[in-house]
């Protein structure tokens, strides 16, 4: 028979590894409390699904990179690009550029808008690379060199032109134009307007009964036909230097009127004192205006001991002998160096002179074209005298064909004077008894 388990022995057994227990658990609180030195913590690899080989992660790789091949941690903008972009951004209403660093200013100048307000850019951007952009942007044609070579001159010179080319009288504000001038005044030295628009003609109102017994002669005139006046602007532009003017329309079209191209005794005058007025003024061109001798003596009186004008330019215009005898009268009371008269009345509607004396005269070439032009149509003259002037032989050779012709034609009116005769007295002649 086996002898029964003694109870006590397994209790104690009990105990023993209860108290194995206790012990263990009062090292590993005491092992807490003791700090131990940090390990690497080492992360297991995740594990592969089913299926999974390293081609196809290899592809799926490659496809997300893909994506975005130029991605790269190194394509971050700087914070200086950062600000240049705000700065460019927000130009109108904060213009920072002064404050700017050399190499940041010219960045920022390369970025801006060349569509930004002249009330911002005129007086504070002076590089011409960025007026270069204005001027292409707005015009497919820029010829620079006609404006001293400056890209700014030119857009400022160009876009007040065109601001009067197209200003209609008592329909535009006038301030559209005169608002420029603090932006323009210091770069503006040439004004080239080759057009004139004259005041909007409104339709006359139907009147009943007959016109001819109803009403004045002065309700029945044409309304002032002056065009843009001058003078304020020209006051304003300190650096003027050449102006150079035509009277006329461009591109009328159907709506053609020969008011279109009348140069006013309105316009004459006003413009009379503003070139007078303009002490800085060296060029002056009023040509294609329909300038009489009137006209032409109001305005040359105006230029009479004029301190700066060194050209005078009135060709392709209705002067007459009065005209140039006023311009001869200026050449002693100015210091011209350049007269232009060519295409005018000159010599040609002349009915009484008979002799020229233009002897030690320095004419030139373009000079002796214009007496050509101006004997071309003249009858009376007979005489003429270049001796020790500087005219080309050609023109002298034809001048004197030309004086060998009226020559004849005066000699044949003395052998026969019956066109002298009216022709009642011509027919009486002929059968003195009635």
């Amino acid at each position: 028979m086996q002898e029964p388990v003694d109870t006590p022995t397994l209790s104690a057994l009990s105990q023993s590894s209860i108290s194995t227990q206790d012990k263990s658990s009062s090292v590993a609180q005491t092992s807490s409390v003791v700090p131990q030195p940090l390990r690497p913590s080492i992360v297991p690899p995740p594990s592969k699904p089913k299926g999974w080989n390293s081609g196809a992660s290899a592809n799926r790789m490659r496809r997300i990179i893909a994506e975005d091949p130029e991605w790269s941690l190194a394509i971050v903008p700087l914070l200086t690009e950062l600000c240049i972009q705000q700065i460019v951004q927000n130009f109108q209403n904060n213009p920072i550029l002064k404050q700017l660093l050399p190499e940041h200013k010219q960045k920022v100048l390369d970025l801006l808008s060349p569509n930004l307000p002249l009330a911002v850019t005129a007086n504070l951007i002076h590089d011409e690379s960025y007026w270069r952009r204005c001027c292409t942007q707005r015009w497919p044609v820029c010829h620079v060199a006609n404006h001293g070579g400056s890209w700014k001159r030119m857009f400022f010179e160009r876009h007040l032109e065109n601001l009067l080319k197209h200003f209609i009288p008592n329909t535009t504000d006038p301030a559209v134009v005169l608002d420029l001038l603090p932006l323009c005044r210091d770069y503006v030295r040439r004004l080239r307007v080759h057009q004139f628009l004259p005041p909007v003609k409104l339709p006359t109102p139907p009147r009943g009964g007959d016109p001819s017994d109803s009403g004045s002669e002065t309700e029945m005139e044409e309304p002032a036909t002056d065009h843009y006046q001058l003078g304020e602007l020209v006051a304003g532009l300190s650096h003027l230097e050449e102006l150079d003017l035509v009277y006329g329309v461009k591109d009328c079209g159907m709506n053609f009127e020969w008011n279109l191209f009348l140069f006013t005794y309105g316009d004459c005058h006003s413009l009379a004192a503003t070139i007078k007025a303009c002490h800085t003024l060296k060029v002056f061109r009023l040509t294609r205006s329909k300038v009489d001798d009137d006209k032409s003596r109001i305005l040359i009186h105006s230029l009479l001991d004029h301190p700066a004008l060194e050209e005078l330019d009135l060709s392709h215009n209705l002067i007459g002998d009065r005209g140039v005898r006023a311009a001869a009268k200026l050449l002693s009371h100015s210091r011209l160096r350049v007269l232009n008269l060519a295409n005018n009345q000159v010599l040609a509607i002349n009915t009484t002179l008979t002799s020229i004396n233009l002897s030690c005269n320095h004419i030139g070439l373009d000079g002796g074209k214009q007496l050509l032009e101006g004997m071309s149509d003249n009858s009376t003259l007979l005489e003429f005298d270049l001796r020790l002037s500087d005219v080309a032989q050609e023109s002298e050779y034809l001048i004197g064909q030309a004086l060998c012709a009226n020559r004849e034609a005066a000699r044949q009116r003395t052998l026969n004077p019956s066109h002298l005769m009216s022709p009642v007295s011509a027919k009486d002649s002929e059968n003195p008894a009635g």
